[in-house]
């Protein structure tokens, strides 16, 4: 670690704006906001059932503990005479390319202080991971939830997260006479200020990015308004396009210009570009107003209002359709309850995500117990909404080193800003959850598993997917821990009509937003029926590249002839204003 830039008297100076820092930090921990103790972490309950596994195991395997303990033992010896030897080894050891990134510089592989720290942390977590996965005489799902919260106690104490054990803080401190800890300190009391004095990091610069300026730029209008949504259409690029519009569901856990992101990765954009007259809802970011609202209104107010106004517009009789994650599982709920009235309005559906069977819910189904959900009700029933904080938190938390401890470490002991990442900063644009619709979706669609069951009501009548024969295109995600791409083809396999299936290379986001011209994530084609997920994969057909241009084809051949491009809005429904329009503006209340 270099000195040569040492200046005491700037170290002294950082060290007295640390101070003053501090007292502006205590101050706004001091404003933090009264949320349920229960939101922050399982019951104890989770705790008692996972020791009494591990008690169980011990009695009535004491080999295997003790087997296990001796390998500890002696891996920890080994690894401390290893540590003895590079103090004595005068030759610099070969250095491996590191796998971890969390360890990535040198000194964690040359430095005997960290490599010790390093080797004994790795070796400490193998043995947590593996003492969690052999227990037995505990319910599957509560053995999911040790697992993923141990894991996350396990991640949380690498020495990367701490300066003392973090090489690359200690060696900026030191190189910038503890500039980077006095603009550590600054971004900590900056996010924790900017949340209530709750701890939420910065992932991406806010000021980098403005909607409706440098994203969420395809030309178009909100053409129609009601209390629940914005209807955006956009401006043609083709001298003349397909009959049949389109019109897309995002999500309303959060903003949808996800798939209008830079002109270079909009969904949108291309969308437009391929001869469709496209049209999206940009849900309103509820407040407590909104306490009574619950998904029968999402699809009242939301599905079917925005068809009728699609064909008001277009003058046509049919629409196609997209759902995006929650906005393709309310899309179904809406289809079958279309289904079972003849309404033949949608003439196709398309699925990015989605979930409608929630047995196998992925990660996000380890706060799907009733320590959580009690805790949830509370907290909506008391403010009337589900704040947008918590959602995010919660997924940030499913990948905690690459959305919590990695962006932390270099932000508050690096001092660094955070990056101009618009991926990034759309994730930080959350939005709230109305208290009916969270409890709705939480118990009747999480835990109950009412839709897959046909229990789910809309009107009073129980919805049935197997009613549904309108044709369908599912994308699901290889890597999705939101929407497991096995669960999701499992729902969606239950309507009855015809259906593509495609399997996209990559995540929740980044197997959905992967336009031709990045080159970066292939997919799978299969058109058989789904029955097992491993050798549907196996039979399945490997695309290089995006599967948007596969989909606009199969697309292309259920929209109907040309006809000439189309302004935005009518008489009906005249130009309120341009897009991205006013919902999405709507910041998060604190």
């Amino acid at each position: 670690m270099s000195t040569s830039n040492y200046d005491p008297e700037l170290l002294k100076k950082n060290l007295q704006e640390l101070e003053s820092l501090t007292v502006r930090m205590v101050k706004a921990i001091s404003q933090k906001r009264e949320s349920d103790p229960a939101m922050q972490g399982p019951s104890m309950d989770l705790y008692a059932k996972a020791a009494a596994a591990y008690y169980a195991e011990m009695m009535a395997k004491p080999e295997r503990m003790i087997e296990q303990q001796v390998q500890f033992w002696r891996k920890s010896l080994e690894n401390f005479s290893n540590a003895q030897q590079k103090l004595s080894d005068e030759e610099k050891p070969e250095l491996a390319k590191p796998t971890d990134r969390r360890f990535k510089n040198p000194l964690w592989e040359t430095n005997p202080y960290f490599s010790f720290i390093r080797d004994q942390y790795l070796l400490s977590s193998e043995t947590i991971q593996e003492t969690v996965d052999n227990l037995g005489d505990i319910d599957n799902h509560e053995k999911q939830r040790v697992q993923f919260f141990s894991r996350q106690m396990v991640d949380m104490f690498s020495p990367s997260n701490f300066f003392g054990t973090n090489p690359d803080a200690l060696e900026k401190a030191m190189e910038t006479n503890g500039q980077s800890l006095v603009d550590g300190l600054s971004n900590f009391v900056r996010d924790i200020e900017a949340n209530s004095g709750e701890l939420s990091v910065t992932l991406a610069d806010p000021n980098a990015f403005e909607v409706g300026k440098n994203i969420a730029t395809t030309p178009g209008a909100v053409v129609f308004r009601n209390r629940m949504f914005e209807l955006i259409q956009y401006v043609p690029t083709t001298e003349t396009v397909h009959k049949t519009p389109l019109v897309i569901f995002p999500p309303w856990i959060n903003k949808f210009y996800i798939l209008d992101l830079k002109e270079q990765n909009s969904f949108i954009k291309f969308a437009v570009s391929q001869g469709f007259t496209v049209f999206v809802v940009s849900w309103v970011n509820p407040d407590e107003t909104y306490r009574d609202v619950g998904i029968e209104t999402y699809v009242k107010e939301g599905v079917f209002a925005a068809v009728e106004a699609v064909l008001e517009i277009t003058g046509t009789k049919k629409v196609n359709a997209i759902g995006y994650c929650i906005g393709g599982t309310l899309l179904t709920i809406a289809l079958a309850h279309m289904a079972k009235h003849g309404d033949e309005r949608i003439k196709s559906a398309t699925f990015f995500t989605t979930l409608t069977d929630f047995e196998e819910a992925g990660e996000l189904g380890v706060f799907i117990d009733e320590d959580f959900l009690a805790a949830i009700e509370r907290e909506v029933d008391g403010r009337g909404y589900l704040d947008s904080f918590f959602m995010s938190r919660t997924f940030s938390f499913l990948r905690a080193n690459d959305l919590v401890y990695g962006p932390a470490v270099r932000s508050y002991m690096m001092g660094e800003a955070p990056p101009a990442f618009d991926l990034l900063f759309w994730n930080g644009d959350s939005t709230n959850l109305p208290a009916l619709m969270a409890k709705e979706y939480l118990r009747k669609l999480y835990a109950g598993n009412d839709l897959a069951h046909d229990r789910f009501e809309v009107d009073g009548e129980a919805v049935k997917m197997a009613d549904i024969k309108t044709p369908l295109f599912a994308v699901a995600s290889e890597s999705d821990h939101i929407a497991p791409w096995r669960s999701s083809f499992t729902g969606l396999s239950r309507t009855s009509g015809e259906k593509q299936l495609v399997l996209a290379e990559s995540g929740h986001i980044a197997g959905v937003v992967n336009p031709p011209s990045s080159g970066k994530y292939g997919y799978w084609l299969n058109n058989d029926g789904f029955e097992n997920a491993e050798e549907w994969q196996k039979a399945g057909q490997h695309f290089k590249g995006s599967w948007w241009e596969h989909w606009a084809k199969w697309l292309g051949e259920r929209s109907g002839k040309q006809v000439e491009a189309r302004a935005p809005g009518n008489k009906k429904h005249p130009i309120l204003c341009d897009a991205p329009g006013t919902y999405v503006a709507a910041k998060r209340k604190k």
